[in-house]
């Protein structure tokens, strides 16, 4: 398994994959955002994963969704993906949680050692649970805001929650913290773009591969130079 991570060793040095390799995250949502995000996280040589969607794998899913191909539909995403990620690193500990993340599932989802939370879930009470819960616990969070009615993945910024902008999610997100005293505290992905207006044919909210697939990728970017910083922040003590 050395080499498959030799490219990653020689950019971040023995003791930073090793950090990597002995840590945990939590990836909640696997839809077209968290889908990206968790391929990510297993490719950088995280050691410990787990991974949490209800769904199954439709046909409106393979526009954006990474497992999603005819040949999976109908099969559970955290099915699909485990596979996809033993496959990629086959000594990688992936913990599968086939329920939706709520008030009911919370305290068995997190009550493994975490050290790090992606949230890509859509539901904006779920949402605020989990991000509650783990401010409470300690445990570091990101969370994806909304990535659907948009076109361009370099409008995409990582902020504080309280300094997210434009974003009708994270409008909506920071008025449901404020009633739980939570005005800051974690980190976004957003995205400066307006959202276009939807079709009015449609309930659907159109969407396609670059964004949230870009915001995936800039969730694990920031949760991977996360961990390292604390390394060597630790390093320096």
């Amino acid at each position: 398994m050395q080499e498959v991570f030799c490219r990653t060793a020689a950019l971040l040095g023995n003791e930073g994959l090793t950090k990597l390799q002995q840590s945990s995250v939590a990836i909640i949502g696997l839809g077209g955002v968290g889908s990206y995000a968790v391929e990510a996280i297993a490719r950088c040589g995280i050691g410990s994963i787990i991974i949490v969607d209800a769904d199954r794998i439709e046909a409106s899913n393979i526009n954006r969704q990474l497992p999603a191909l005819h040949s999976t539909l109908g099969k559970y995403k955290t099915d699909v993906i485990a596979a996809r990620l033993q496959d990629i690193n086959p000594l990688l500990k992936v913990y599968k949680h086939t329920c939706r993340y709520n008030h009911q599932t919370s305290d068995q989802i997190l009550s493994a050692k975490l050290d790090y939370v992606i949230d890509a879930i859509d539901s904006l009470p779920d949402k605020v649970h989990l991000i509650k819960s783990c401010l409470q616990k300690n445990i570091p969070i990101i969370s994806s805001m909304g990535a659907a009615r948009r076109l361009d993945p370099s409008m995409l910024k990582v902020a504080d929650i309280k300094d997210s902008q434009v974003c009708p999610m994270a409008r909506r997100l920071r008025r449901e913290l404020h009633k739980e005293d939570i005005y800051s505290g974690f980190k976004v992905v957003f995205s400066l773009e307006p959202p276009s207006k939807p079709d009015g044919n449609t309930a659907e909210l159109g969407s396609i591969v670059m964004v949230p697939a870009t915001a995936g990728l800039l969730l694990a970017s920031v949760v991977i130079n996360d961990l390292l910083a604390e390394k060597q922040g630790q390093g320096g003590e």
